[in-house]
């Protein structure tokens, strides 16, 4: 039906505007989206847009599933392979580059980065190309198409990971040690905010 929904939007050639609290929905369906919060705008933009560059950690976790640290940012660093901006941040007791898109933070302020489940990557031995925190399996699950990772830092904090098929990696088990890493591009220095859980948005979606 989203699919007719579109052809019938290309064919009459008007504008639609749709109204859903289905983040994937909204992400099949949309030319733009607009992300509201409390009956304020949090952002507007492209699918793509709205996934790859949120604007607010609101956005980050509402729309998609997202890893969101707490981290400090250290320094500037050299722009990202995309030619983005980027900061040195320490985060999960680790020192790495990240993309940080438009926003401004002061050198030593604090922040909240966030990486894509689907952009962590998953290795036995340390990589040697992109800061890598090491991690602990906690859970495997199989999900058809992809395999998702629950994993947890030295300080504790939560990591999610979802691997394609393509990934060759050793059995893993709970209790296995792993190294998690991702490029500077694939995270995304967000202002300092209170993360969202997941009982959050359960309960935001419920009042919608």
């Amino acid at each position: 039906m989203q699919f007719e929904l579109k052809r019938i939007q290309r064919e009459v050639g008007i504008t639609f505007v749709y109204v859903t609290h289905d983040q994937e929905e909204a992400l099949t369906m949309s030319d733009r989206i607009a992300v509201m919060n409390g009956g304020r705008v949090e952002q507007i933009g492209t699918p793509v847009d709205i996934y790859a560059r949120p604007a607010s950690v609101f956005v980050a976790g509402f729309i998609g599933q997202a890893n969101l640290w707490p981290c400090r940012v250290t320094g500037t660093a050299s722009p990202t392979a995309d030619g983005s901006p980027a900061f040195d941040v320490e985060v999960l007791g680790t020192a790495m580059a990240s993309a940080c898109g438009d926003v401004r933070i002061e050198i030593g302020g604090t922040a909240t980065l966030m990486v894509r489940p689907e952009r962590v990557r998953i290795t036995t031995d340390e990589p040697t190309d992109a800061g890598a925190v090491r991690a602990t399996v906690t859970d495997l699950t199989f999900q058809g198409p992809l395999v998702r990772l629950l994993l947890v830092a030295g300080d504790g904090s939560p990591i999610v990971a979802q691997l394609g098929h393509e990934v060759e990696l050793p059995l893993l088990h709970p209790g296995d040690e792993v190294w998690a890493s991702w490029p500077p591009d694939a995270s995304l220095v967000l202002p300092a905010a209170e993360i969202p859980t997941a009982e959050d948005l359960e309960e935001l979606l419920d009042d919608t």
